[in-house]
């Protein structure tokens, strides 16, 4: 009898888009610029929010969701950003409106220990007389919870008055957002105060192994960076080069309000093989102003040096891809990005990507996760971002949907096991590639069938649902044209039963995965 591969999950994942598992989150209050992020350490619990004022609850990994809104005597003026710190207590961080100030005065923090449910009336920022704080972001240092934030403060915003400015400041809080540190400017050349490509804004911070603060923004200079050894006491002289963004970080999208690049840096904290990498990821039209596209850099010598741009998306449309945003698994060091993405049309009908790198940022998974497209209109303010969280395995993206005039956004809850098995890359080395194991399900050993038509170096190893590697039966061997079967002893493996990944890798660039379940 022929023994056959169970191939049912990678057929199913082929049907694009028929896979994702789309939850809707809100449609109420003209919900758009969601952020969302789930708690480490008890992931049934995620907070998302929403422009202005809107938040939601789930307890249940993201499946369902109940609606709230935020109050604060010192406004709650959209830009929402969420975070969580180690024990459990999350942030909400927002722009003003005080009824006694200035619009955008000050940048604001409010604090719950109860899961969403109540809210601290908030702690800020930058007040400083009139001038407009804009775009905040925070980094909290898991080892000692200390938060840090950065933000883009305007003398007057959207002046053309050569006079006027922008610069990016930085504050931290070392008592769980109850007060910050004086903000310190932390860039050297400014920009000015139009909200364009010569404004500096976009300064998203991250934190390295060792408590090391990195922060990076888009402006007259392109792509720069900066990073502090002591919690953010002392900076930089002058801020680094890491790439230019031909065409600017503000440009044109058919069919959106207003469009950015802005970029998003992150840091490997885990115990992976990339532990301590830096990665920024932005969009820009360097390929021409109907081909955006998604970009990818990464410093592994603290922001010294910064590799060429990599891009993300891997098609080859020439069509528009934008609004990316990107997350790291610190449990593993898998990166997550999500954009939007027009590769299957040729108006402006309009996907929601979700792409993977499992190996720093080296190659990419990209999988169409809204499971049908929608049309913007540009009379409708869409946002300014997208957002992403990830942990152990669990991964949430959020976007905002505007369909026949609706706005509202949504969440994704398909398992990465799911995202992840598939052909990662179509070439000619995947497609002519013969790949099987058997049995399946499978008890004291497992077989790896696979047919190489080229030369190639392989890689074959096993992991676990979350990502995390059981063994590598096959490291960087190269092997000739012919066919090869590998036994893998899964009694050595010491494993329990239930689902594992075996992925072979040919030449470092095209991956293919499949499940083998384990019962005895």
């Amino acid at each position: 009898m022929k023994i056959r591969p169970i191939l049912s999950i990678t057929l199913f994942i082929a049907l694009e888009g028929l896979f994702a598992q789309n939850r809707l989150i809100s449609i109420a209050n003209n919900p758009n610029e969601p952020s969302i992020v789930i708690d480490p350490k008890n992931p049934n619990r995620l907070i998302a929010a929403a422009n202005l004022d809107n938040y939601y609850i789930s307890q249940d990994t993201g499946y369902t969701w109940t609606e709230h809104n935020l109050n604060s005597s010192y406004g709650v003026w959209g830009d929402p950003a969420l975070f969580v710190d180690t024990s459990g207590n999350f942030y909400f961080f927002h722009l003003s409106n005080p009824p006694g100030g200035n619009w955008i005065d000050r940048v604001v923090c409010q604090k719950s220990s109860d899961n969403g449910k109540t809210w601290t009336d908030g702690s800020y920022a930058g007040l400083n007389g009139t001038k407009a704080q804009d775009k905040v972001w925070c980094a909290i240092d898991r080892r000692t919870n200390n938060m840090y934030i950065s933000w883009t403060q305007f003398d007057h915003y959207g002046s053309f008055n050569s006079k006027d400015s922008s610069i990016i400041l930085f504050s931290k809080s070392t008592d769980g957002g109850a007060s910050w540190s004086t903000p310190l400017r932390i860039n050297k050349v400014a920009g000015d105060c139009i909200d364009s490509d010569n404004t500096v804004e976009g300064a998203v911070p991250a934190v390295g192994p060792n408590g090391e603060i990195y922060i990076s923004w888009a402006g007259p200079n392109g792509l720069v960076f900066n990073k502090s050894l002591d919690q953010g006491k002392t900076w930089l002289n002058s801020e680094i080069f890491v790439s230019s963004i031909p065409g600017g970080w503000d440009y044109e999208i058919s069919g959106i309000y207003r469009a950015n690049g802005l970029p998003v840096t992150t840091c490997d904290v885990s115990n992976g093989p990339d532990r301590g990498t830096i990665y920024i990821n932005w969009s820009d039209q360097r390929n021409g102003n109907s081909d955006t596209d998604i970009w990818l850099v990464k410093s592994s010598d603290g922001g010294k040096t910064w590799t060429a741009p990599v891009k993300v998306n891997n098609d080859n449309s020439k069509r528009q891809q934008f609004f990316t945003f990107m997350t790291i698994d610190q449990s593993n060091g898998y990166l997550y990005f999500i954009f939007y993405d027009r590769r299957n049309y040729a108006d402006d009908s309009t996907d929601v990507y979700l792409a993977v790198s499992t190996d720093g940022g080296t190659s990419f998974i990209n999988r169409k996760i809204s499971q049908s497209p929608f049309f913007p209109n540009s009379g409708v303010f869409f946002g300014d971002y997208t957002n992403i969280t990830a942990s152990n395995g669990i991964v949430r993206p959020i976007w905002t949907r505007l369909n026949n005039g609706q706005l509202s956004i949504w969440t994704d809850v398909t398992p990465l096991k799911n995202i992840l098995t598939e052909t990662v890359q179509s070439d000619t080395k995947s497609e002519n590639l013969l790949f099987e194991n058997y049995p399946n399900p499978a008890n004291d050993y497992v077989y790896v069938s696979y047919k190489l038509h080229a030369a190639a170096n392989i890689n074959l190893s096993i992991y676990d649902l979350q990502g995390k590697t059981i063994s590598t039966i096959i490291h960087n061997e190269r092997k000739p044209i012919g066919k090869y079967i590998e036994r893998i002893n899964l009694n050595e493996l010491n494993l329990t039963n239930g689902i594992y990944l075996i992925k072979l890798e040919i030449d470092g660039v095209s991956k293919i995965i499949r499940q083998i379940k384990l019962n005895r």
